[in-house]
């Protein structure tokens, strides 16, 4: 087995190295990326081309870094491992240092109107980010894992990835209920919904940032958690390519990216309200009356109406599943996996639920936490904490599918 050194807490480990790269799926992934952003640049807008490259650096960074949400909330709840959690608190720290300044001046590019993520407080955010808590630790990936996840080739993330899209489809034929005839405290803005202005809320977030990471910290010493296990990886400047890279250089990385989405279209990174708009489009295909939902009513009709291609989250999502598909053919781990009845069932019932979740949550992992957060709404940072809750339950339900779970004795989590 070929290994590169690796020293971590002063104990030098073995770390599995990449195989060589596929250089012929490298090449397909170049050509049809570059085959959509021609095709793109001639139909669409000049913002869908732009918006594809910052998609595909997205994925490609998520792959190289493994850079989860799910893992990382299994991984804080179960054995009280919170490296990735403070990976997280870096992305969205860098994100509201970047955030603040954009939206309180409107910087934009090509005379977009600038808009963060800032939803309603209420029954359906609370619902839903349960939901999702859940789906994703059985469908073993978020929103975004699913993606790059697809793209790195594991089978099971299609089914997951399928019926991701038939519950957020649902979802957004329920949403009227969970939003208007439930009870809801409306949006709440740190920044606009208070005095402190966006230098106030930015000098806020950043406190509550830093204390969730200091927490996690001290929870893991506590609790002496298992580290993270390693991914196979090379060294010296091949890992810019062919990884694997460190989670806090891909924290900073996927901060920037989603401040240059915010800037390029107006609105920060999203995902699932693709996944509606897909889901739609085939509901009406098969005679469901789609129109008619007030999901879909509004501006929201154009997009019904419009090419998939003229959708800026269909494109980023595009650009993250390619992105990803690189990424694991220049490391030599672009490979089909095996499907069983277990993680059958379990990406079955994760889509449902992820789908439906986010459609009630205002968002995914990305679009409510990554995003609400980094726009300064309390709705992101609620998000999180029920997301957790529901990744608890999940615990005691993924060994029931055949999923593992960390334990305090293992050697790594």
């Amino acid at each position: 087995m070929n290994t590169v050194s690796n020293f971590n807490n002063n104990t030098k480990t073995q770390v599995k190295a990449l195989n060589p790269p596929q250089k012929w799926l490298i090449t397909a992934g170049v050509l049809v990326s570059l085959v959509l952003f021609i095709y793109l640049a001639m139909t669409q807008d000049m913002v869908q081309p732009i918006l594809l490259i910052i998609g595909l650096l997205l994925g490609y960074t998520l792959f190289h870094s493994r850079f989860g949400f799910t893992s990382a909330f299994r991984r804080l709840m179960s054995v009280g491992n919170g490296e990735a959690l403070r990976a997280h608190m870096v992305m969205l720290g860098t994100a509201t240092l970047l955030f603040a300044p954009i939206l309180a001046f409107g910087i934009s590019f090509f005379g977009a109107e600038v808009t963060g993520y800032v939803s309603p407080v209420g029954v359906s955010l609370i619902v839903g980010a349960f939901i999702f808590g859940i789906g994703m630790q059985l469908g073993n990936g978020c929103a975004s894992g699913t993606l790059f996840n697809i793209g790195a080739g594991r089978s099971v993330m299609f089914i997951t990835l399928m019926f991701f899209i038939i519950g957020t489809t649902i979802g957004a034929a329920h949403l009227p209920f969970w939003t208007e005839d439930l009870p809801s405290m409306g949006t709440f803005s740190l920044a606009t919904s208070t005095d402190l202005g966006y230098g106030g809320a930015l000098i806020v977030s950043l406190l509550i940032l830093g204390l969730i990471a200091f927490i996690s910290k001290v929870v893991e010493r506590k609790k002496d958690a298992p580290k993270a296990a390693t991914v196979p990886s090379t060294h010296g400047w091949k890992r810019v390519f062919r990884g694997s890279w460190p989670m806090m250089v891909a924290a900073v990385v996927l901060a920037v990216l989603n401040a240059l989405t915010l800037m390029v279209r107006g609105e920060p990174w999203g995902i699932t309200s693709a996944f509606a708009l897909w889901g739609s489009k085939i509901a009406g295909f098969l005679g469901f009356d789609v129109v008619s939902w007030g999901y879909w009513q509004g501006e929201a009709a154009t997009a019904l109406n419009a090419s998939i291609f003229a959708d800026t989250t269909t494109v980023l999502n595009f650009g993250v599943i390619l992105g990803a598909f690189i990424a694991s053919a220049a490391g030599g781990l672009f490979k089909f996996t095996k499907i069983n009845k277990g993680n059958f069932m379990a990406s079955v019932i994760g889509g449902l639920m992820m789908g439906y979740g986010a459609r009630l949550a205002f968002g995914c992992n990305i679009g409510a936490y990554f995003g609400g957060i980094a726009s300064f709404s309390l709705h992101g940072y609620i998000w999180g904490i029920v997301a957790i809750g529901g990744t608890f339950l999940a615990l005691y339900l993924r060994p029931l599918f055949g999923l593992s779970v960390p334990k305090s004795n293992d050697s790594v989590c």
